[in-house]
Formats: C-alpha cells, sequence, structure tokens
C-alpha cells in the first residue's frame, strides 16, 4: 500500500483528537482528503459509534452522492464511509487508472482509520472493485455486495473507443443520452432530485477521469478468478439494465459458492432508481452475516 496522509476539515479537526484515530466515536459527517502518492482522496466519514463500517464506491462518472438514499437509510445503524473514486469528483485524476490503483484506494482508506475489516458495496465499476478486493484482500472484508456490475464490464474495444472520444469532445453528448442507461423508461428520473443530481456529477466529472476510469475498465476482467472468492457476497441486477445484464449477474452467481443474488425492478443505477427495496436488500444480508 501507499503511504497515506490525512488532511481533515475544520469540523473533523474538532472532533478529532488523535489524526489515525478510529473513527467510532464520530457521529455526524466530516470531510478528509488522503493525500496518497497516487494524489489526494476525497473520503466522507458519518454514522455511530462502534458500528460496524460499511463503504460505498461509486459508478463510472458519478461521485459519493450517489449513495445518499443509502447513507440516510444506513448511517443510524453503521458507521458509513463514502469516497470519490480517482479521477471523480474531489478525487485527483491521475496519469492511469487500473483495476488495482481503485482497490489500492480502499485498503489505504481502512488502514488510515485502523479498521481492521468492513463491509464493502460497490454500483457498476464500483461492483467490479469490490470483486478485486475480495480477491485480493480478503481479510479486510466481512462481505461484499456487487451492485450493477459484471467480472467483465462491455469490451476492451468499446471502452478504449470511449475514452478516445470523451478525451477529445468531452462528456456532453454522453450527458445527454446517460438517463436512458442508468434508468428505466418506468422511473421519472426527471423529477427525482438524487437521480438530477447525479446526472450532474458526471457533467462535471474530469474528462480525464473518466477517459482514464475506461481504460481501467477495458483492462478490467476476473471472470477466471470468481471461484477464489469465499466471503459473503450479494449480487444486486437490475431487471430493466442494458449495461451489465441480470445474465452478468446469474454468471456471477454460479461462479461464487458464496453468493446470493437479489434481481430489482430497475436499470442500471438501482439504488437511486429504487431505492428503498436495495436498502432493504443490503440491510438484511450484512445483518445476517
Amino acid at each position: 500500500m501507499t503511504e497515506v496522509n490525512v488532511h481533515l476539515s475544520a469540523q473533523a479537526l474538532d472532533e478529532i483528537f488523535k489524526p489515525a484515530a478510529y473513527l467510532g466515536n464520530i457521529q455526524a459527517q466530516i470531510d478528509a482528503v488522503l493525500q496518497a502518492a497516487q494524489g489526494q482522496l476525497a473520503v466522507q466519514i458519518q454514522g455511530v459509534k462502534d458500528a460496524p463500517v460499511i463503504i460505498f464506491s461509486n459508478s463510472l462518472g458519478t461521485d459519493h452522492g450517489m449513495w445518499q438514499a443509502q447513507v440516510d437509510a444506513l448511517a443510524q445503524h453503521y458507521q458509513i464511509i463514502t469516497y470519490d473514486t480517482r479521477g471523480h469528483g474531489a478525487s485527483d485524476v491521475i496519469a492511469n487508472s487500473t483495476l488495482q490503483n481503485f482497490a489500492d484506494d480502499v485498503i489505504d482508506i481502512l488502514d488510515t482509520w485502523h479498521i481492521e475489516k468492513a463491509h464493502f458495496c460497490g454500483i457498476s465499476m464500483g461492483g467490479i472493485t469490490a470483486l478485486t478486493l475480495a480477491i485480493e484482500y480478503p481479510e479486510r472484508f466481512y462481505s461484499i455486495t456487487v451492485a450493477n456490475s459484471a467480472a467483465k464490464i462491455g469490451t476492451a474495444e468499446a471502452w478504449t473507443t470511449r475514452a478516445d472520444s470523451v478525451e477529445q469532445h468531452g462528456l456532453a453528448e454522453i450527458v445527454k443520452t446517460t438517463h436512458t442507461r442508468w434508468f428505466s423508461e418506468h422511473f421519472d428520473y426527471a423529477h427525482d432530485v438524487l437521480a438530477q443530481k447525479t446526472i450532474q456529477s458526471l457533467a462535471v466529472t474530469p474528462a480525464q477521469g473518466y477517459a482514464n476510469a475506461c481504460r481501467a475498465l477495458a483492462d478490467a476482467d476476473v471472470r477466471d478468478q470468481l471461484n477464489q472468492i469465499q466471503i459473503p457476497t450479494l449480487i444486486i441486477a437490475g431487471q430493466y439494465d442494458p449495461v451489465t445484464t441480470v445474465q452478468d449477474a446469474e454468471f456471477m452467481h454460479q461462479s461464487i459458492p458464496t453468493s446470493q443474488l437479489e434481481i430489482l425492478a430497475a436499470s442500471h443505477l438501482s439504488n437511486i432508481e429504487q431505492p428503498q427495496v436495495f436498502n432493504q436488500a443490503l440491510s438484511k444480508f450484512i445483518q445476517n452475516i
């Protein structure tokens, strides 16, 4: 792992008297910035004293705010950590993003706050990060939740083409049509506050950060390693998801002996389209571990 220094907001400094203290004593949200060798990583922490930790990992082109419905529902019972994946939100764009980079960032978060083990929930790009963590660092996690993801998302050619296009033309065209991939026709995304905020987060994502993540996804493929996963795994799929399909979820479920599968009436961002059902599935899964 990289060496990490922690820089906290004034609010956080008022509440923490030891920079690397375990954050079980924190009730209100704090904002932290990890200064690692790969650049700054924006982290948000809130929740209940001494409660189990759940880390949430965002999808491509979004930021930590996409998890607001889960934070609102679970922060009364758990310690919640969200963060902006490299090149997204307030986290630095780095020269080369890889799936291993994404996984190592999570371990840096755990190490910085002396968190021995946690539950991890990732969606889409965050979901394949979850799989990587379960393969590489199983001793650090009680469970993983893999939402709207796959062991291999799309094709390398498609991701490389998208990365090249975004570098040349920016994200404007992708933003215009993203609702057709993220949300089903049954969901009134235009009048959902969180859905609109999440689309806006795509609009302000650094183009180079997005392109770098696309190239990381082009190379990401853990299909042959799924049977190595031995920790409890919840797989959540969207019935109407055109990006990571129910078939992708079923393949993971069949390949991971410790997994269970939930299919929600949603498209690609099921945590936003069906937040109550998503939260219920996640809560029940974690409570039974």
